[in-house]
């Protein structure tokens, strides 16, 4: 609690001043009370006879007269033990007792507690929409409405934090070459789900549905292409409902923070989640949100270093361990190892990144490696960014989890063209080359934005 200091020749003369306008108030209330009750007094038939409304009028008047009164000595009692100056130390006077230790404590020990007032939940929306064709047999030119993002955020207290995206996007979902649902159908997922606490710049802890720190692009563009240079994610990196081949999205507990490392700029990320669904074929939902087919639980180990000496460079690598139970089948030994080297700066970007995913059937010697990489260049001239991009990937045929992928590989190129500060046109040529299918020529237009 503040207590005021002010001398008494200011302090004095204030509550004077304040005693003085209030009587001021009750005095001009009380003579136009009698005015009025003289005006109503002069209107009546009889001079001499005062009504009974009159006498309650006058003495609700009076009551309110002593009421106001009483307050102003009550507010001048308040204030004045607050205003007198504590006179100087005297051999006599004594200092005020400390505070005790265990009161110390006590305070210390209050949980950290919810101010609503401080506490802001944030909305913000992401969208796009886009013009494609292509020349494969069978597929046709089309418009299609992309994801309707909504990212939410609160910040729940100083340490604890929440965020989601909540995702409305068509159908139908392409699960590893297998689809489900209905084509032109919208259905909502929740694709982040997450609250956090952060404790220091060395240990923030999340729980939730998150995105798994699988090399760089993963955890760097989430569920908006407004903030990717080009029109869609690189394949390695597609969704696990748009054919992707990682575990994109992970339900459990992540820890991560700096590493004292000085000008090194050294992170770790370590989670554990449920991993990928692995019965099949697979026709349910990929991300465990609820059920684990499994005990075994999939952990993630993340490590990068962004030098101080050299802004927007990022070099780091990743080992993804899990699991896999298909129905009928032996279990499937999964580890994903991920590096890559990106430098990113507001004119300048070049992305590379390489992986292999390998399964080991267990009871056997087989084992399938699928390496695949992605290399991408863009350059900001003025509000047009050209971008450049090749891929690869090369998985077998008779891979046990994503036989469909097989050999693709093939560069993009294309033209970012910001039209103002939340909207973005794009317009970029694609060429996939495949086996056993022909190669595929396509183009698309789309516009992003943020709202």
């Amino acid at each position: 609690m503040k207590v005021s200091t002010l001398p008494p020749s200011r302090v004095l003369p204030a509550l004077e001043l304040t005693g003085w306008r209030v009587r001021r108030r009750i005095l001009s209330l009380l003579l136009g009370s009698l005015a009025t009750a003289t005006i109503l007094h002069a209107q009546q038939p009889k001079p001499g006879d005062v009504t009974a409304a009159d006498k309650q009028t006058l003495q609700l008047l009076l009551q309110r007269v002593d009421q106001l009164e009483a307050r102003v000595r009550q507010l001048e009692a308040e204030r004045q033990p607050a205003a007198v100056v504590s006179p100087a130390p005297g051999p006599t006077q004594k200092s005020a007792p400390p505070v005790s230790e265990a009161e110390q404590q006590a305070e210390s020990a209050v949980p950290e507690r919810m101010d609503l007032s401080k506490t802001l939940l944030r909305l913000r929306g992401f969208g796009d929409i886009t013009l494609h064709g292509d020349t494969r047999k069978g597929n046709t030119t089309a418009f299609t409405l992309g994801q309707l993002n909504l990212f939410v955020t609160s910040d729940i207290s100083e340490k604890f934090k929440f965020l989601s995206e909540i995702v409305f996007e068509g159908g139908p979902d392409n699960i590893y070459g297998v689809t489900r649902g209905e084509i032109n159908t919208f259905s909502v997922d929740v694709e982040r789900y997450l609250i956090q606490y952060s404790y220091n710049d060395y240990l923030n802890v999340g729980a939730g549905r998150f995105h798994t720190a699988i090399g760089y692009y993963n955890t760097a563009y989430h569920h908006s292409t407004w903030f990717q240079t080009t029109t869609a994610r690189p394949f390695l990196f597609q969704f696990e409902d748009r054919g992707g081949i990682l575990p994109i999205h992970t339900v459990g507990v992540s820890a991560f923070g700096l590493i004292p490392s000085g000008r090194l700029g050294l992170h770790y990320v370590a989670e554990v989640g449920n991993g990928r669904a692995s019965r099949s074929p697979l026709t349910q939902e990929p991300v465990q949100n609820v059920v684990d087919d499994q005990n075994h639980k999939a952990f993630n180990l993340a490590l990068f270093a962004r030098p101080e000496a050299i802004r927007g460079l990022q070099v780091g690598f990743s080992v993804y361990r899990d699991l896999l139970a298909p129905i009928n089948s032996p279990r499937i030994g999964e580890t994903i190892l991920a590096a890559h080297a990106v430098f990113v700066r507001p004119q300048f970007e070049w992305l590379n990144e390489a992986l292999v995913v390998r399964h080991a059937i267990l009871g056997t010697s087989q084992v399938f490696n699928t390496p695949g990489f992605y290399t991408q260049f863009s350059r900001q001239l003025g509000y047009f960014r050209p971008y450049f991009r090749y891929q690869y990937i090369n998985a077998s045929g008779t891979e046990p989890v994503f036989p469909d992928v097989r050999l693709r590989q093939g560069p993009s190129v294309g033209l970012r063209y910001d039209a103002s500060e939340s909207v973005a046109l794009k317009l970029q040529y694609d060429y996939t080359a495949s086996r056993a299918r022909a190669a595929k020529n396509a183009l698309a237009l789309q516009i992003g934005f943020t709202f």
